[in-house]
């Protein structure tokens, strides 16, 4: 199963070049058998860049996963920690294989749906 993910574009163009291997969550989708993350670069690019593969989800308290992924976040500890203000865990998502679309394609067009605040399920769909 594959989950599409609005992600701010600075940081979508950062998994599909390397430089991020987590991407955090403040929550998580319930459904343990999505394996698969599809990117929605959000605004301004509202555009469907790529996909990755989940190698694993981590839940831990902020100060524990800070530790453990900021070498690979992609992001400030500062952004990190104002992020998950408010939480007393996070989640990050261990990025395992990145596939960057040839051509971007159109949410509305391609997937016949609105750009989801979080994360949309995507059922019985192939890229």
């Amino acid at each position: 199963m594959k989950v599409l993910l609005s992600i701010k574009p600075e940081y979508a163009y950062k998994i599909f070049d390397g430089s991020k291997k987590y991407e955090f969550r403040r929550t998580l989708f319930k459904n343990t058998n999505v394996k698969t993350i599809v990117v929605y670069a959000s605004s301004p690019v509202q555009k469907v860049i790529g996909e990755f593969e989940i190698d694993s989800i981590l839940n831990e308290g902020l100060d524990s996963l800070w530790q453990k992924t900021k070498d690979f976040s992609g992001i400030s500890r500062g952004f990190f920690f104002d992020y998950f203000s408010n939480k007393e865990n996070g989640y990050a998502i261990k990025i395992k294989k990145t596939k960057m679309y040839k051509e971007a394609l159109c949410i509305k067009e391609d997937f016949n749906a609105k750009p989801p605040q979080s994360f949309m399920y995507l059922k019985d769909c192939v890229i």
